[in-house]
């Protein structure tokens, strides 16, 4: 069951943005839009509740995690970094280049409750993994409501009385 989070605009934005690069990408792109070449690095995220845990994932190969800041404020995870291009003196021809370099900023909204001095970060990888233990309050409950007028169902076997 997933959780229900709370609509925010900018998420949705980087979803729609995020679904029209992986588009254009499909489509050949390298041919089409060659100055798109430089974008920005965007890591890619998972985050998902473990039993009791609360668990974001975050690829981040070739960066060392001394160049990378995690902050938590208002309830917004932030992790930024960068990943520098080494260059050597002679220019490169490359025939394919997808690695990205830069800097990169993702954020994303942590379940309601959850502290931030509660979240232990490991790298291990390429991986940037964040656990910390899921609030009780944000823990999705199960609740069979009712219906006012309904007769309840009854067991398979059961007879209608007469």
């Amino acid at each position: 069951m997933a959780l229900l989070e709370k609509w925010n605009p900018s998420r949705e934005l980087e979803k729609f943005r995020r679904e029209f690069d992986d588009l254009l990408e499909r489509f050949g792109t390298d041919r089409w839009f060659k100055e798109w070449e430089a974008a920005p690095m965007r890591p890619a995220i998972e985050s998902y509740v473990d039993g009791d845990k609360y668990i974001v994932r975050i690829d981040l190969p070739g960066i060392d995690p001394k160049d990378v800041d995690i902050k938590v404020a208002s309830g917004v995870l932030t992790v930024k970094g960068s990943r520098e291009e080494k260059r050597e003196t002679k220019k490169v021809d490359y025939l394919r280049r997808e690695t990205r370099y830069g800097s990169f900023e993702r954020t994303i909204t942590l379940p309601e409750g959850m502290k931030a001095e509660d979240l232990k970060a490991t790298y291990d990888n390429g991986v940037l993994e964040l656990t910390a233990p899921m609030p009780k309050e944000a823990v999705p409950q199960e609740v069979k409501i009712q219906i006012e007028g309904a007769a309840p169902k009854k067991a398979n076997g059961e007879k209608k009385a007469a």
